[in-house]
């Protein structure tokens, strides 16, 4: 079958070169028998529109543009990129690199598809990010360690000098310890550069230290990046004093104001609003719980690794240093369940997706069981409109199951590899089968939705 290109062209003005470049191609491509259609994006808005169909059929991508052009909707494709002026003056050279492109492997794709997102993330979700990122190795070994001395027994750490005592105080004070001071350390050095760091910790610190958790660490972080950002922009000195800012002005005045602020203004009133979540979460029972299994587990997969499905993570991870392990549980199988689903769902009913989506159903596979949700973006990419309905109703039954049977997680990540290891999840059969009944639910629907390929 010959191969099929699409292509996008555009310039900054809309004129001239969009639809020279436009031009180029199609005669490069006619010359050579291969088939192509470009969407001009010129002044006149968009032209030759490219469908959801030709997309999906097309080979490979070129993009010749000048201006930003969007690339989610080639998700799965490869794509060649060059200017306009490039695509004038060797469009034959590109037409030759689209047809010997190799499409990338999802691995790829899923890289891609984060680098993006991070580019186009709002400032203070990046903060927030920057902060979670650097936390969760604390969260990851401070958890493996204390499900490991539990292994020993359930209370064989209150034993003083043994090694599941050891142990506890590794995990559970030190790197347990730790997650909050990280988190508003990190969010302030987003802010604030090296500065701070020192500021921000200070406040985790602080906040940990009367019970404000995870939301006083991210106050805090805040609080103490954006002050010492506007300190750093308001303090002038001459030249030759200027070295004194970083390393003592701005530390001093960081450390010394914000330590301030969280202890007379901001801990109690956070302290508070902790305690009450807290105490909350620990009485949900029945109906209750079922709803907050459900919310989470359909934010998971709402986005797929975007700002709504990390809201539910960075809150069920946050939970973990307040000993609160339900809604980790929940947050972790519902974002296994999309890829696994998608696997399942191009095994079931083959003749419903490409030869690259199926190959790409084997690695969302053990993206899935790796925890890793981003796995089912090119399928959802490809097909919205079915897709994201379809693995958000398979992941809110698997969030919902879970906490309706009283999971409880440890740790914040590793998928179905940490879970043999004793203590780290509680109920693990039926956190097992909460898992399979959402993948299996999530490619149902979604096989039913999606047509059978030409």
């Amino acid at each position: 079958m010959a191969k099929k290109l699409v292509a996008v062209t555009a310039c900054p003005t809309g004129i001239a070169h969009t639809y020279m470049a436009a031009e180029a191609l199609q005669k490069a491509a006619e010359a050579r028998g291969v088939t192509i259609k470009v969407e001009t994006q010129g002044s006149v808005g968009v032209e030759n529109r490219l469908t959801e169909e030709e997309i999906r059929s097309a080979h490979a991508v070129i993009i010749a543009a000048d201006a930003t052009v969007d690339k989610s909707r080639f998700a799965g494709k490869p794509i060649i990129e060059a200017s306009t002026g490039e695509a004038i003056r060797d469009a034959a050279r590109l037409i030759d690199q689209a047809l010997q492109a190799r499409a990338p492997d999802l691995v790829e794709q899923v890289a891609a598809v984060k680098a993006e997102r991070k580019a186009r993330a709002p400032g203070w979700y990046r903060h927030l990010m920057t902060g979670v990122s650097y936390m969760i190795p604390f969260t990851v070994a401070g958890g493996i360690l204390i499900a490991i001395s539990f292994m020993f027994g359930i209370n064989a750490f209150q034993t003083e000098g043994t090694l599941p005592a050891h142990l506890m105080t590794i995990g559970g004070e030190g790197a347990f310890g730790f997650m909050v001071p990280i988190l508003a350390g990190f969010i302030a050095y987003s802010i604030a550069d090296r500065p701070g760091l020192a500021p921000g910790m200070i406040a985790g610190f602080l906040a940990a230290k009367v019970g404000a958790g995870f939301l006083g660490g991210i106050v805090g972080g805040f609080l103490a990046g954006y002050l010492v950002y506007y300190l750093n922009r308001a303090i002038q000195l001459p030249r030759t004093l200027e070295g004194m800012k970083p390393v003592l002005l701005l530390p001093l005045l960081g450390v010394g104001i914000t330590g301030l602020l969280m202890i007379y203004v901001l801990n109690q009133p956070m302290a508070a609003a902790m305690n009450g979540l807290q105490n909350w979460l620990k009485g949900l029972t029945g109906g209750s719980a079922v709803l907050l299994g459900l919310l989470l587990g359909a934010m998971m997969a709402f986005d797929m690794g975007g700002p709504v499905n990390k809201a539910a993570y960075t809150f069920a991870t946050g939970l973990l240093a307040s000993q609160v392990y339900e809604p980790m549980a929940a947050v972790m199988a519902a974002g296994m369940t999309p890829p696994l689903g998608m696997f399942l769902a191009t095994l079931l009913a083959p003749r419903k997706y490409t030869e690259e989506e199926r190959e790409a159903g084997k690695a969302a596979a053990v993206l899935g069981l790796s925890f890793i949700t981003e796995g089912a973006i090119p399928f959802a990419a490809a097909d919205p409109f079915r897709v994201i309905p379809a693995i958000m109703v398979g992941s809110a039954v698997t969030g919902a199951l879970s906490m309706a049977f009283g999971c409880e997680l440890m740790v914040p990540h590793g998928g179905i590899w940490v879970l043999p290891m004793g203590n780290v999840v509680t109920h693990l059969g039926l956190y097992a089968l909460a898992i399979a009944v959402g993948t299996v639910i999530t490619a149902l629907v979604v096989n039913v939705l999606k047509p059978v390929k030409e």
